[in-house]
């Protein structure tokens, strides 16, 4: 979550109340305006407190409209009438909630076999509250297992983990918590992801593991995992280095294997070693939920797993954080039993199609250039043709905005910085109307952006931002 600062100089001015608002008499009834900062002094009535915090909120952005996020903004009502009844269920207390556990397993079990594990019985996995946290253990247990095996040398040589610079943040954030180097192939021309003869590179005998990206967030690419495991294999056969690879499969995960079921990317590769996804992203659950997985209990070690008997009974945990809700799990497990196989395939296909429908829609305008066309991920990125001069991909998200419309535009990392795109995320809800409606609207707007005499966003990074 992000960090937020106290206020400099403290807002005083106390919150608007409307007379309406409280007792059935308007005046009789006015409740005290509480202030905005500091805990008011009394309760107010529970009618009051959801009015003035619904009224708040009316200020958000329409997630549905968010076309930045890869979260799922819409779910059936029947899953949010499960979460709704799981909500006090805390996921930790396996003891007392013996069947939120027991889906839990369920859905473990079912990621086991969607990716192909060559003995769905020997894994071993667990939920987490995000790809961000799935792929922070997955860290840990390469780093541990790294640590073993280099017991003589360890803690004076420093590990190191090798990456593609397209990474989710949440991987620097693991290399800095831990104190890991983090080693990143840059992009190069048009090549927007991790190189897999560059990442053998940059391999040695401090490297705990290279991650690969089914899916990356930048422009919805998939990273060659396969091509990247035979650099490796061929790095073994001439050094003796043996290092594994962890999928982040954060998006891709939940698509690849419904929408690309020859891509070889999952535990079918021996050197795989763990994969994590987000559930909350194309495993179509509400935030937030993700899962880890290991190919056999040897990928984890058992220093890892912390037991707990205080709750009552044995309890293995590996998890960053210790109290959360159940809800998610059970919408996990309710969206693989309502959908099964053939649900999530056409699902994702008509995500897919939307995307790419789109993006060609998009490239018909003719003043913009596809960098991806969402026929991996159901995501694509586009920049400005080198012709466009009168405004720029930060002009164009700015005005989308006014119609509703969040779309992110951001400069690419090392190599690539003089590249500055948008990106659209589609996902299940935005339905060929919506991409109908979003095309109208860019349409409408073309023409008062090419009467600019020039791009006219100063600052860019307040125009808009970069959201995984």
């Amino acid at each position: 979550m992000p960090l937020h600062q106290g206020h400099d100089t403290p807002d005083e001015r106390p919150m608007s109340v409307n007379p309406f608002i409280g007792e059935a008499n308007p005046v009789g009834g006015m409740t005290e305006a509480p202030p905005k900062h500091r805990l008011p002094a009394g309760p107010l009535p529970p009618a009051t407190a959801y009015q003035l915090v619904h009224d708040e909120l009316m200020l958000d952005g329409n997630s549905r409209l968010n076309l930045a996020t890869f979260v799922t903004t819409w779910m059936e009502p029947e899953a949010g009438l499960l979460m709704a009844e799981c909500q006090d269920k805390n996921m930790i207390d396996k003891d007392e909630y013996p069947r939120t556990a027991e889906l839990e397993r369920r859905c473990v079990a079912m990621l086991a076999d969607l990716w192909n594990a060559p003995d769905p019985a020997a894994v071993v996995g667990c939920s987490t509250t995000g790809s961000s946290e799935a792929c922070m253990l997955a860290g840990m247990a390469l780093k541990r297992r790294w640590a073993q095996r280099n017991a003589d040398r360890y803690p004076g040589a420093r590990p190191n983990l090798v990456m593609g610079v397209n990474v989710q943040v949440c991987w620097d954030k693991f290399c800095t918590f831990w104190e890991v180097e983090a080693r990143q192939v840059p992009m190069e021309g048009d090549r927007f992801h991790l190189d897999p003869q560059a990442a053998a590179e940059l391999c040695d005998e401090n490297t705990i593991g290279v991650v690969g990206v089914l899916g990356s967030t930048f422009d919805g690419s998939y990273e060659p995992i396969a091509e990247l495991c035979a650099a490796l294999d061929q790095l073994q056969e001439r050094t003796g280095l043996d290092i594994p690879v962890h999928v982040d499969g954060a998006s891709g995960a939940m698509i690849a294997p419904f929408l690309d079921e020859d891509l070889v990317w999952d535990f079918r590769l021996p050197r795989v070693s763990s994969i994590n996804t987000s559930g909350h992203k194309y495993g179509l659950v509400y935030p937030g939920v993700g899962w880890a997985l290991w190919r056999s209990p040897a990928e984890l070690p058992e220093e890892l797993v912390f037991r707990v008997n205080y709750l009552g009974g044995d309890m293995p945990t590996f998890a960053l954080n210790f109290s959360r809700p159940g809800a998610q799990v059970v919408a996990q497990y309710y969206s693989f039993l309502r959908l099964g196989r053939d649900g999530y395939r056409a699902v994702q296909r008509t995500t897919r199609d939307v995307a790419r429908s789109l993006a060609d829609r998009i490239e018909e305008l003719g003043d913009f250039r596809l960098l991806t066309r969402g026929d991996q991920l159901p995501v694509f990125a586009f920049t400005t043709a080198p012709d466009v001069s009168a405004y720029d991909v930060f002009d164009l998200s700015r005005r989308m905005r006014e119609s509703g419309w969040l779309v992110p535009a951001y400069t690419f990392p090392a190599n690539r910085e003089d590249l500055s795109v948008l990106r659209v995320v589609c996902r299940n809800g935005f339905s060929v109307d919506l991409a109908e409606l979003f095309v109208e609207d860019l349409s409408r707007l073309l023409p008062h952006l090419r009467r600019q005499p020039h791009p006219l966003t100063h600052d860019k990074d307040a125009a808009t931002s970069f959201h995984h």
